[in-house]
């Protein structure tokens, strides 16, 4: 029986660097953010909704979206933005559960859904398990200013347009404190992932 982890975390909270350190334990990510890139590429349907909802001014010469105009219309519109949630979230969900399900045919003994926005987006009932990368707010504040070169202010805004990641680790079935270096964290999955029987 297959293990369905939900990873997720907030900006600079160290998901990406903690969903990496699953392959060392030889178990399977399954991106959320790498679908979103994937479902939107010509010849997808979600591509191809877009374009009709947007129009061809979105596009780059190669035919490709170009995803700083279409942020950029979708950031002063709220109406806007959900009609490309409306369009991207359904694909995205579909092209996960098709590779989760994949891998539970497979017999492999556990998969990771790596999720920014799993309870946000009500997605828990995907995963038997979920995982939070949590960080103090502080060391949130300095690595996205330090990351992404923000203004405190900046930052703030950033931190301040998610869920907060306190409320999504009371909410997770356990949590990974990434405060510490690189192998702590590592250590905490390790024991982790031996407690649940998926390694």
């Amino acid at each position: 029986m297959t293990r369905v982890i939900g990873l997720t975390g907030s900006i600079a909270s160290g998901k990406s660097t903690v969903s990496l350190m699953f392959d060392d334990f030889n178990i399977p990510v399954i991106d959320a953010d790498k679908l979103s890139r994937e479902v939107v590429m010509p010849g997808e349907k979600a591509y191809k909704q877009i374009v009709e909802s947007f129009g061809e001014t979105i596009l780059r010469k190669d035919k490709s979206i170009d995803r700083p105009k279409l942020g950029a219309i979708v950031f002063e519109d709220e109406g806007k933005r959900k009609t490309l949630n409306s369009i991207v979230h359904p694909a995205v969900r579909e092209k996960m559960l098709e590779q989760r399900d994949a891998h539970v045919e497979s017999g492999i003994k556990s998969v990771v859904l790596d999720i920014p926005l799993l309870f946000e987006s009500k997605l828990t009932n995907f995963v038997d398990k979920t995982v939070v990368v949590y960080v103090d707010e502080h060391v949130q504040l300095e690595r996205l200013m330090e990351r992404d070169g923000y203004s405190e202010e900046e930052a703030y805004q950033r931190i301040n347009a998610q869920m907060p990641v306190k409320e999504k680790a009371e909410l997770a079935d356990a949590v990974i404190d990434n405060n510490g270096s690189k192998y702590n964290s590592c250590e905490q999955l390790e024991s982790l992932l031996q407690e649940w029987d998926v390694v």
